[in-house]
């Protein structure tokens, strides 16, 4: 069985020269929990196995803040990076590598123009494009479950589970899938959903939105089928340490990198 990653999710507000993570609810509801690069080093030596950086005020003048703050981590931290949020162009993608990020994470530009997601994954290799979907259980398609656009503030008409399809088909290398029902609220992942993505796709399905304790990332991989589960809140508010979780995934026979 292949190793289970644990994934912390650093939500970047870029409105201040640093930058400063926070946290919401169902995409709302923001709070501050701490500084980007200070958070990402206790992180990497916690035993994080990868960390997901995400600009949720994603303007472009602020590409270049984003771009600062992935430089200043990466010489403080030596496991995967992704970066998402924002992201539009080659252009946008080559600015990010360069900068120390290995992955970047597409949405609504990958919606807007699918046929990004196969030139990005052309260019830079699909190990490097990772496609979010911040999907909502609205029942107008036919799983049920709707792709949304723009942090979640616009719903498209996407079926999630067939959206999902098409970015594997497209050269996507990996899916950020967030419940946005589930997301803040700490009562557990959308199971029903993350099943369904991670049996009917082949790449690798990050579980994202809801986590409230360690046996909610144990049901992400055990009912789920989840490759990795990403997490927030109980990692900034010191909740529950990485370690903890991972002896604790441990003694429930999953397999996690020391």
């Amino acid at each position: 069985m292949l190793t289970k990653r644990i994934i912390p999710c650093l939500d970047c507000d870029l409105a201040v020269p640093e930058g400063r993570v926070v946290k919401g609810i169902q995409f709302k509801q923001i709070r501050y929990a701490g500084e980007p690069v200070e958070l990402a080093a206790r992180y990497s030596s916690d035993g994080a196995d990868e960390l997901v950086f995400l600009d949720i005020t994603a303007s472009h003048e602020r590409r270049e803040t984003m771009a600062d703050v992935i430089r200043k981590t990466s010489k403080e931290v030596y496991i995967p990076l992704t970066v998402g949020g924002g992201i539009k162009s080659l252009k946008d993608i080559q600015l990010m590598l360069k900068a120390g990020a290995d992955k970047v994470s597409l949405n609504t530009a990958a919606i807007k123009n699918p046929d990004f997601v196969a030139k990005a994954s052309k260019k830079f290799g699909n190990q490097c494009i990772v496609v979010a979907i911040d999907s909502k259980r609205t029942g107008n398609t036919p799983s049920g479950h709707e792709a949304s656009i723009y942090g979640g503030r616009t719903l498209t008409g996407k079926d999630t589970l067939e959206w999902a399809k098409k970015v594997e088909s497209l050269g996507a290398g990996e899916i950020l899938l967030t419940s946005m029902d589930q997301d803040g609220v700490k009562t557990g992942f959308d199971l029903e959903l993350t099943q369904l993505i991670s049996e009917n796709i082949h790449i690798p399905v990050i579980a994202s939105g809801g986590v409230g304790e360690p046996k909610h990332i144990l049901e992400a991989f055990t009912k789920g089928k989840a490759d990795a589960a990403l997490a927030a809140s109980i990692f900034h508010f010191n909740e529950y340490p990485i370690q903890a979780v991972k002896k604790y995934l441990r003694e429930k026979k999953i397999p996690v990198r020391l």
